[in-house]
């Protein structure tokens, strides 16, 4: 079964020798040119997406709009991107050993993040990639993580990712 990454995770793209990519720093935030008036009444929060080339040649990556896609809450419904805060990357060589970042600046209800997904479709030397998932939330605590894996059945994504983040913190491992 195809299981999602946590935000902070990196991915690796095995299509493409030593291209990976993160999605991080997942947090409230203020837009900086200020905020849309479709957003009113919504919370803002932004998110990374950083590529990191650890190959041997440089790679041409693309991360514009319509390639990231942020859904929150418990029904994963679309938040509020708001493009003219984002940066994105548009046809940009990256280097081996270096990195490129895009912010994505996006607004929803404030209690629907604590479920935030983030889906990268990356285009790499004019190649798609596969698409790839980051599930994280904004406010997370460890009792809120556990009501929400006990709320919801065993085979439920919510129970599947808290029971992996437990695994990854339990004393012993790495």
């Amino acid at each position: 079964m195809y299981e999602p990454n946590v935000v902070g995770d990196w991915q690796e793209y095995g299509e493409h020798a030593g291209l990976r990519v993160r999605v991080h720093r997942l947090e409230t935030a203020d837009p900086p040119r200020g905020r849309d008036d479709a957003a009113a009444g919504l919370t803002y929060f932004s998110v990374r997406v950083t590529i990191e080339n650890r190959g041997t040649r440089p790679c041409s990556v693309q991360l514009e709009d319509g390639q990231i896609d942020v859904r929150v809450g418990a029904d994963g419904e679309g938040a509020f991107i708001d493009w003219r805060n984002s940066q994105f990357i548009e046809g940009f060589d990256v280097y081996p050993l270096r990195r490129a970042t895009a912010v994505v600046h996006a607004a929803a209800a404030e209690d629907a993040l604590t479920h935030v997904d983030v889906q990268v479709h990356l285009r790499v030397d004019d190649e798609w990639t596969d698409r790839r998932l980051w599930a994280g939330g904004i406010g997370l605590t460890e009792t809120a993580q556990v009501a929400t894996a006990a709320a919801c059945g065993p085979d439920s994504l919510a129970h599947q990712l808290t029971a992996y983040l437990e695994e990854r913190t339990e004393p012993g491992t790495a």
